[in-house]
């Protein structure tokens, strides 16, 4: 087995956790892929960052709505997609052990919308951000992220995980240093990123609150994910059965008389020996023919 043919098993009978994790890697090595060969042919592509991250201009916002999913897919560089890849894996296999699957995509879109919806509104509310406001793009899976953290840490607070040359810590002692940090760091240079990651965190405190009292706020996300999936597989369907039927005229007369022909045969046997004289597959082509009457 080849290795894209085992990347394309590992994705398709991965859970969804692996799937999130795939995306997000393959969406940055295509637009890496883009950056170079448009780069080599000298061709100026920051056009498409405009139409695929979150402009900070509701207008602009208004007219690429695709931008508040698609954003939480991209990522700048090398360290930030691992950095977001491996928080996604640790805090995703935690939040797997006490929810299911949909909801971990439900979590990580919901944290993703509400991080790009903090951004605009921090960038068109306080007048510090406008003077950044009008050329500003939002990008990266960390708000998706850090809500899948903060709703692990409020159902779980006390769950501990193993940070390198520290040792065992409390997953709510994590979190609140991540959220000080964000919150301390929104006047920085990743403000756009900071404020957003408050919108993430603040998702995945809904979530878990409300789960306690049996809603989910992601089931509305999921129906919508269904209802795609669905009908991206119904679309499939249909077109795979019109390529199976879609016969010339000449081949289906070519068809017809030869069972036509078979039929006659088999007739006059029986005429001739009687129906006991067929033979099982004799019996069942006739059988066949028939049912299609």
């Amino acid at each position: 087995m080849s290795i894209k043919d085992e990347l394309y098993t590992s994705f398709k009978k991965g859970d969804t956790l692996t799937k999130l994790i795939y995306l997000n890697l393959a969406v940055f090595l295509l637009i890496n892929l883009l950056h170079i060969i448009t780069k080599l042919l000298l061709v100026d592509d920051s056009f498409l960052l405009q139409y695929i991250a979150v402009p900070s201009n509701p207008l602009l916002l208004l007219y690429r709505p695709w931008t508040i999913i698609t954003y939480m897919f991209l990522h700048e560089g090398f360290i930030h997609v691992l950095f977001n890849v491996l928080n996604l894996y640790w805090f995703g296999r935690l939040f797997l052990m006490y929810f299911n699957q949909k909801q971990l995509v439900g979590v990580y879109v919901l944290g993703g919308v509400f991080g790009a919806l903090s951004y605009v509104a921090a960038y068109n509310g306080f007048p510090y951000f406008q003077q950044f406001a009008s050329n500003s793009l939002l990008l990266g899976a960390s708000a998706s992220v850090l809500a899948v953290m903060m709703a692990v840490t409020v159902s779980n607070p006390n769950v501990e995980i193993q940070l390198f040359l520290i040792g065992r810590v409390k997953l709510k002692y994590i979190a609140a240093v991540i959220f000080l940090i964000s919150v301390f760091s929104v006047l920085g240079n990743n403000a756009g990123g900071n404020i957003a990651h408050i919108g993430g965190i603040f998702a995945g405190y809904l979530f878990a609150v409300f789960i306690k009292k049996g809603k989910d706020l992601t089931s509305g996300i999921n129906k919508v994910i269904d209802f795609f999936v669905d009908l991206f597989a119904r679309k499939k369907t249909l077109k795979v059965r019109y390529k199976n039927s879609s016969v010339s005229d000449e081949d289906w007369n070519y068809r017809k008389k030869a069972d036509m022909d078979m039929i006659n045969t088999i007739l006059e046997k029986i005429k001739q020996s009687g129906y006991d004289s067929l033979s099982a597959d004799e019996k069942k082509q006739l059988f066949e023919q028939r049912e299609k009457k």
